[in-house]
């Protein structure tokens, strides 16, 4: 008698494993082949189920989530501390003017050559996410209004954080962010 269960067991836990690994069957749902029932193998191995979850290394169907975009700096004050390359382009026919931002704890560092230093310096300290906007949601909407043909493009780090984003002023949205990284975009930024 002894031996019959052990044998019973063995055949339970053999289908089992075969279920797991056998694509579409771990879920205990087979395909017209009887398997164990849930009685039978919560006697057989106290703690393990073939109708339990499926096993980290099993292959799927449903493909992986796409990877999110990195976290953008956090809306509020930052230390204040940031080096960048601001490029600014007033036209299509102007020159593009560039300027050097260096900042230490929200004060202009003497390498700077931005015309108003002081200033862009102090919005990076109060706002460390400035330069890091989020991805703009595809349920967003923006006024179809244009503001110029004004660009600009920053390099560079803030507070730790690679920063490398343009502006321009296209539509409603892009105004906004526009007018709201006015201070760093120095005088060439202004509209």
């Amino acid at each position: 008698m002894r031996k019959l269960l052990i044998q019973a067991m063995l055949a339970v836990a053999a289908v089992s494993a075969l279920a797991a690994c056998t694509p579409g069957t771990g879920s205990g749902s087979g395909s017209g082949s009887a398997g164990p029932s849930a009685s039978t193998s919560s006697s057989a191995t106290a703690g393990s189920s073939p109708s339990a979850t499926t096993p980290p290394d099993a292959e799927t169907t449903v493909p992986a989530p796409a990877p999110s975009a990195p976290a953008p700096g956090s809306a509020g004050p930052g230390a204040g501390n940031a080096e960048l390359s601001i490029t600014v382009k007033p036209s299509e026919t102007e020159p593009a003017v560039s300027y050097t931002l260096v900042c230490r704890d929200g004060v202009p560092a003497a390498e700077s050559k931005h015309p108003t230093a002081a200033a862009a310096c102090a919005a990076l300290k109060n706002n460390a996410a400035l330069l890091s906007p989020a991805p703009r949601g595809k349920d967003v909407a923006c006024t179809q209004q244009y503001g110029g043909p004004q660009q600009a493009n920053v390099t560079g780090i803030v507070d730790v954080t690679p920063v490398d984003t343009s502006f321009s002023r296209r539509d409603g949205c892009e105004i906004s962010a526009w007018d709201a990284a006015k201070d760093i975009l120095g005088a060439g930024g202004a509209v």
